[in-house]
């Protein structure tokens, strides 16, 4: 996210704004090693709009089956 460049510590309930992905934004996301994808806002000004939904652990394996 920041090469060379030390970040505060996050904890679980942080927010973390990525200002542009450019083509690493959903359309390149994965759910590797069974981790959840992160919710979109779209910023507005100081207006915030949920676009999707945080994933859930549940929500990854919904779909499985043995």
């Amino acid at each position: 996210m920041a090469k060379d460049r030390a970040l505060p510590r996050l904890d679980r309930d942080d927010l973390l704004a990525t200002v542009s992905a450019g083509a690493l934004g959903l359309v390149m996301a994965a759910n590797d090693n069974t981790r959840p994808r992160a919710a979109e806002i779209l910023v507005d000004g100081l207006d915030g709009h949920p676009v999707r939904r945080r994933e859930t652990d549940e929500g990854l394996v919904l779909q499985e089956r043995l």
